[in-house]
């Protein structure tokens, strides 16, 4: 029997795996009394659009949690609209808040497609060096099966979820790379902090919007090579690198879309990878003013190559 054959109650504790230990006591084995919350996977109220809160459900993001992030086990979560559509993913706006309380608090909610309507165009090549155990899943994966595309999608959101929470870590102790806090992983989605203008719900520019003045191009210009150089140094390409997944938040320039990171050194695409990334960004900082000599694209890739232990 597969998970998604299994009832909702016992698919939420079938090979839960956390990142912390914050289980409140009365969920802990050996504990009772008090109810479990209520379903997450439940219809939406019909009237007010809530669901309860998927938390107590998911992986959760590295610790300490963020002050902003609502974390009770009363909340619920709120659709709000769609932020982004792509060929994958969309990425929907809620609303998580506790009933009766001024607690609240915006994501961003990328959920891959169902396996008829994704379409990952791309993902032999960003595939290359990650593997799981069992053979039927390689071989499903190789053939893209419907299974296969489901093990591939898993795949994209746990890549993303594990990227993100390593750059969080690295970004907060060192302040050299922005990345949004991967609040919680259940399945093919993934909960992210929303970026943006929470009272509007409008979300951070991407690069390609913007028209930086020389100074401010300067200063993006350094943290994208601040970004490379950690990326690198964890052995790491974004994959898909572009003005379009680089946002400007608050004057920090932050990656987003990390679902194809690419690991340089086990997939034998990966200096290319990188080489395109560095590329692709260095052209468009060109083309907006920042002088050549500082975006030369083969004299970045080597260094960070030599970062990476490549070369």
């Amino acid at each position: 029997m597969r998970d998604h054959d299994l009832p909702a109650r016992e698919r939420r504790t079938r090979g839960k795996r956390r990142f912390d230990d914050d289980e409140p006591l009365f969920l802990k084995r050996g504990r009772a009394a008090e109810p479990a919350p209520a379903d997450p996977d439940a219809e939406p109220d019909p009237d007010t659009g809530e669901r309860w809160s998927s938390w107590d459900d998911a992986v959760h993001g590295p610790q300490p949690h963020p002050d902003w992030l609502v974390t009770e086990l009363a909340a619920k979560d709120t659709e709000l609209g769609v932020l982004k559509t792509g060929k994958e993913a969309d990425v929907h706006l809620v609303r998580r808040a506790v009933p009766g309380t001024d607690r609240s608090c915006l994501l961003a909610v990328k959920r891959y497609r169902d396996a008829q309507h994704r379409l990952f165009h791309r993902d032999a090549g960003y595939l290359e060096g990650r593997r799981v155990r069992r053979s039927r899943e390689n071989r499903a994966m190789a053939g893209r099966t419907a299974f296969g595309r489901q093990m591939i999608a898993g795949q994209w959101a746990a890549a993303e979820f594990a990227a993100l929470a390593r750059l969080w870590e690295i970004g907060t102790r060192y302040g050299t790379i922005s990345v949004p806090y991967p609040v919680q992983l259940r399945g093919t989605e993934l909960m992210l902090e929303f970026l943006g203008d929470p009272a509007e719900g409008l979300a951070a520019p991407r690069l390609a919007q913007l028209r930086p003045e020389a100074g401010e191009l300067r200063d993006l210009w350094d943290q994208m090579v601040d970004a490379l150089m950690v990326l690198a140094r964890a052995g790491l390409a974004h994959g898909d690198l572009s003005p379009y997944n680089l946002l400007v938040h608050a004057g920090r320039l932050v990656l987003i879309d990390l679902p194809q990171v690419v690991d340089v050194v086990a997939n034998p695409q990966g200096p290319e990878f990188l080489a395109r990334d560095v590329r692709v960004v260095a052209t468009w900082f060109a083309a907006r003013g920042l002088p050549a000599g500082e975006a030369d694209p083969a004299a970045l890739t080597a260094l960070l190559l030599r970062e990476a232990g490549i070369r």
